[in-house]
């Protein structure tokens, strides 16, 4: 019996320990898992601004409508065009333009306007010269009303004005020196060229 005292008062005193033992083990549960990396993430930083997706835009296939500038072979025939219509001339100290000058610039200005509209960057100089006589300023004047005149009938014909500018040189750069009629005659003119691009 003394066995079973004993065992008695051991289970008497472990018994607290044991239901103490259990208890915390009823008590202390599993730790929760940790959270998913990018939930812990997400709550650290804001969230990333949404990328704007842009389309990219390519510019549509040159056609001849939408060119800036002929071809190799269209500004061939501008320049052949040009050297057609050739110098027109002018009445000593007029600047309207005579049935002559009117007849070379009607030549070929049409065929000029029809290719020149398809191309708006593309332009012309028309170029006004005076013969010897009278001052510099007033040749220069004379000249720029020349000019002025042949850029009046282009426009007229249907090339567009800001593809047509004009410049005078008055009595510079004459085509004859000589001091008479027929040489002062010669550079009393306008010129029709194709601006430098």
């Amino acid at each position: 019996m003394k066995i079973s005292r004993e065992l008695a008062w051991l289970a008497a005193a472990l018994a607290p320990l044991m239901i103490a033992g259990c208890s915390k083990k009823a008590v202390t549960a599993a730790p929760p898992p940790p959270p998913p990396a990018a939930a812990t993430t997400a709550r650290n930083t804001p969230p990333p601004s949404p990328i704007r997706q842009v389309a990219r835009q390519t510019p549509p296939p040159a056609t001849p409508a939408t060119r800036r500038l002929p071809d190799a072979k269209t500004q061939a025939r501008i320049d052949e065009l040009l050297a057609r219509i050739q110098d027109a001339y002018f009445d000593y100290d007029k600047h309207a333009l005579r049935p002559d000058a009117l007849s070379t610039l009607q030549s070929d200005s049409r065929e000029l306007r029809d290719i020149i509209v398809q191309y708006p960057s593309y332009k012309l100089t028309i170029e006004g010269y005076c013969d010897e006589r009278g001052s510099a300023e007033y040749n220069m004047a004379l000249g720029d009303a020349r000019a002025k005149a042949a850029k009046d009938f282009l426009v007229g014909v249907g090339i567009p004005s800001d593809q047509l500018k004009v410049v005078s040189y008055g009595k510079e750069k004459q085509v004859c020196d000589e001091h008479n009629e027929a040489c002062w005659q010669k550079n009393r003119r306008i010129h029709i060229l194709a601006m430098a691009n």
